[in-house]
């Protein structure tokens, strides 16, 4: 890249949740392994995965080798109508990670638009099933959630301090019931008084809507983009009980934390802690689904929801890429690699290191709250963090980490090195260091 390809992108190329023209960005020229190689030389330590979603790092020969093998047969085919190997693999990989029962799946083709999927199969199921109500169309969430860029996405991001709050006005309402009162893991067996008063109000939104209610989602155990909180699986285990008491359907976002982001495949799983695992009726994954390659995303649900919906017509939903061969290629190549390495001691690698390491900066007097679960580290602030100043002060210390809001946090590929994952947390230590 050229200083002149940096101010053209400047000028004409509009990035995530920026003004136009904003800040030049940070040209890359390379990425290998944890390391992101800038226009000017520099190699990042990459806190951030790709929002997330690279989990092997980059350029893994396995990766790389799944999208040539596939692009020298075919890139696309519509789905619809047809079908083709990678999809059916990438099915087959699927099924015996996820919780019993949800065995349909609709390959999306972003996060966001799974849950815009998720919400059409639940209206439609009570289309179905109900169709003198056809009140049961709205959706009950809970605070500081975050479930996408799309339009009903963002009315179920958090109405006050999401966002999304400048379009609020003109969103389909949801009901939003109070987030989960937040408390860290190791807390989560000694919260039953947090879990009880965080239900009460859900219980209370349900009893009294529960006739025009399709379903609750929510993000399970760890809230993303809306604050980066934690809360006691417990909660979800009470909310199942509640769900099936009036009769709704539960849909759970695992967009952020699916493939072993929180130390389980799903963050749906540490209700095992607490009894059973908690199924919902429709789950949906994405980013880390191809280990950062491509976009790919997937809406899951059961027999009973599938067959439901299907008795009366068709789920109306065809994105033109859906089950794209190439990601679909890349992410069965994802999950075998997934499977293969230790990623459970990975994972609990970066956590025992952000516990060491990040937890001791709670008593810095301008840190609000640290938390740590599985492979992610969040330090949350008082005040607001400058980002230009932030990102320039974590650059000049070669780490890559995209603060928002009051969080410094960071979630980083699994396969991230020691002295990678020292660097990365010394440099976000450094910066609380100089605040005041």
């Amino acid at each position: 890249m050229t200083p002149d390809d940096l101010d053209f992108d400047r000028h004409h190329l509009w990035h995530p949740y920026s003004r136009c023209p904003d800040r030049p960005n940070i040209g890359i020229v390379g990425a290998s392994g944890c390391l992101l190689e800038t226009v000017n030389g520099d190699r990042l330590v990459d806190g951030m995965a790709s929002w997330w979603s690279a989990i092997h790092g980059y350029n893994h020969p396995r990766l790389n080798a799944a999208i040539k093998e596939q692009v020298e047969r075919f890139s696309h085919v519509m789905f619809g109508g047809l079908t083709h190997a990678p999809a059916v693999e990438l099915g087959k990989r699927l099924l015996p990670m996820l919780p019993a029962g949800l065995d349909r799946i609709f390959l999306a083709d972003s996060g966001s638009i799974a849950v815009e999927v998720a919400l059409k199969m639940a209206i439609q199921y009570w289309r179905t099933t109900e169709p003198s109500q056809p009140r049961k169309h709205r959706f009950l969430t809970v605070g500081r959630g975050y479930h996408g860029d799309t339009f009903a996405t963002m009315a179920l991001c958090d109405p006050d301090n999401g966002m999304h709050r400048l379009f609020s006005d003109v969103f389909p309402k949801p009901l939003v019931a109070p987030a989960p009162e937040a408390c860290q893991p190791d807390d989560w067996h000694t919260t039953e008084d947090k879990t009880s008063r965080s239900l009460a109000a859900m219980e209370d939104l349900i009893s009294r809507h529960h006739d025009e209610l399709a379903a609750v989602i929510l993000e399970p155990v760890c809230q993303g983009a809306g604050g980066m909180r934690f809360y006691s699986p417990e909660y979800l285990c009470r909310l199942r009980a509640l769900c099936d008491r009036w009769n709704l359907l539960l849909i759970f976002d695992e967009i952020a934390t699916g493939f072993g982001r929180t130390g389980r495949v799903f963050a749906l799983e540490h209700t095992s802690d607490f009894g059973e695992t908690v199924q919902p009726d429709i789950l949906c994954v994405g980013k880390a689904l191809t280990g950062g390659y491509l976009t790919l995303a997937a809406t899951i649900t059961n027999q009973h929801v599938a067959h439901t919906i299907s008795d009366k017509t068709p789920l109306m939903h065809g994105p033109t890429f859906m089950g794209n061969p190439l990601a679909c290629a890349v992410a069965c190549a994802s999950i075998d690699l997934l499977n293969e390495r230790p990623w459970k001691q990975e994972v609990a690698h970066i956590e025992s290191h952000f516990r060491e390491t990040l937890l001791p900066l709670a008593d810095h007097p301008a840190v609000s709250d640290v938390r740590v679960l599985g492979a992610v580290g969040v330090v949350e602030m008082k005040d607001p963090i400058d980002l230009p100043s932030a990102t320039e002060f974590l650059v000049r210390r070669g780490v890559w980490l995209r603060p928002f809001g009051k969080l410094l946090y960071s979630m980083p590929p699994y396969a991230i090195q020691p002295a990678e994952l020292e660097r990365l947390t010394q440099a976000m230590a450094d910066w609380v260091a100089r605040q005041a």
